[in-house]
């Protein structure tokens, strides 16, 4: 029977993932299956790049403004909801909106989508955690580790939860050059070089610093690598903090061997994987578990990652990828970029491991089919 779910995102970023964003690309990426069996409505923040609300793809999209903070855009969510019945909503990693949503969604069977560590009690009162858990009929999480850390603080809900990996597009996402990747290398004067590729935000517990550490030492024995490191500060822009003015000076120093790109469109971020040979996420923080590792493996890299959170739950040390354990040394990325420079058969037979394992478990459609199980109850 057909339902009538909401997925109510984040006050962040739009859907489509326009600005990028990993929970965006996740309600993007299993939209088409949802919408093939339900009446689906994305509550969405408003974008100068979007209309305020739209039809496509069968999705009814309703968009409204973040301004005034997440109180504010929980505020004007509820309200939209209010309006209408439904059956199901799903609200998007931000478990402090679900009062709200009961109240304007009654009779609704209601979900959490939990990317981050919400549920902690410094992020949300335990008096008001228990609550929020009371009226929800299930938590899906993106990785094991955030489903373990939640339930470590609230045990009596442990049935609950439910892991449900996310996924990746498999034909954007694939191994070997696309259309853009070898233009993409002349334009960075990069071509014949082996490519470390990096994906990611500037902060700090990103790790970007610790990698380009790693790298002044990689220089030393493989002056040829270069590292590619993709992203800014934040969606959308390349404006600078200290931080960023930091490791801009880091990536000075080491001249030829970085070319720091900035930010860039999640619609063309492929084109980079695709012209790479070795991905390193330098993760300092304990990662869900970074999207960027699906995309890496489905385009056929290798991975180097540090073994905080989430991550490893997709990389097997030797098979394909390298666990950096001792996460804050850059000596540790530096010996596991070097072990893959160094052997381009073990580059190979991760790669076409990781592939295989994309396609075997990290599209979208396994996504869609176990996010519908949970939600058709």
């Amino acid at each position: 029977m057909s339902m009538r779910i909401a997925l109510v995102c984040t006050e962040k970023l739009p859907v489509p993932p326009v600005r990028g964003g990993a929970i965006q690309t996740y309600i993007d990426g299993v939209l088409p299956f949802l919408a093939a069996r339900h009446a689906v409505t994305v509550v969405g923040r408003s974008d100068p790049a979007l209309p305020p609300e739209e039809e496509a793809g069968g999705v009814r999209f309703v968009r409204v403004a973040a301004e005034g903070g997440p109180d504010a855009y929980a505020e004007r969510a509820a309200a939209f909801l209010a309006a209408e019945r439904w059956d199901v909503v799903e609200v998007f990693n931000r478990p402090a909106f679900v009062e709200r949503i009961a109240r304007a969604a009654p009779g609704a069977r209601l979900f959490l989508s939990l990317h981050n560590a919400m549920l902690a009690p410094h992020r949300l009162h335990p008096g008001r955690a228990r609550r929020i858990l009371g009226l929800l009929e299930g938590v899906l999480t993106i990785s094991d580790f955030i489903r373990r850390t939640a339930v470590a603080y609230y045990p009596e809900f442990a049935d609950k939860f439910r892991t449900i990996y996310s996924g990746v597009d498999l034909e954007r996402f694939r191994p070997g050059p696309g259309p853009r990747s070898e233009a993409l290398r002349a334009a960075l004067g990069i071509l014949g070089r082996p490519v470390i590729l990096s994906v990611s935000r500037l902060s700090p517990k990103k790790g970007v610093h610790v990698l380009l550490e790693a790298m002044a030492q990689v220089a030393r024995t493989h002056p040829e690598a270069v590292l590619v490191q993709v992203g800014s500060r934040w969606y959308g822009r390349n404006d600078a903090d200290d931080y960023v003015e930091a490791v801009a000076e880091q990536a000075a120093e080491l001249g030829d061997a970085v070319r720091m790109v900035g930010y860039v469109p999640y619609a063309e971020v492929d084109a980079f994987f695709r012209m790479a040979d070795i991905f390193v996420c330098a993760s300092q923080w304990e990662e869900p578990l970074a999207r960027v590792h699906y995309e890496a493996m489905a385009c056929g890299l290798p991975i180097v990652t540090t073994d905080r959170g989430g991550n490893a739950e997709v990389v097997a040390e030797g098979r394909n990828g390298l666990l950096v354990r001792q996460h804050h040394r850059p000596e540790a990325f530096a010996a596991a970029i070097r072990t893959l420079l160094d052997d381009p058969q073990l580059r190979r037979q991760m790669g076409e491991e990781n592939r295989r394992v994309a396609e075997a478990r990290f599209g979208w459609a396994r996504v869609a089919a176990e996010l519908l199980a949970a939600l058709e109850g």
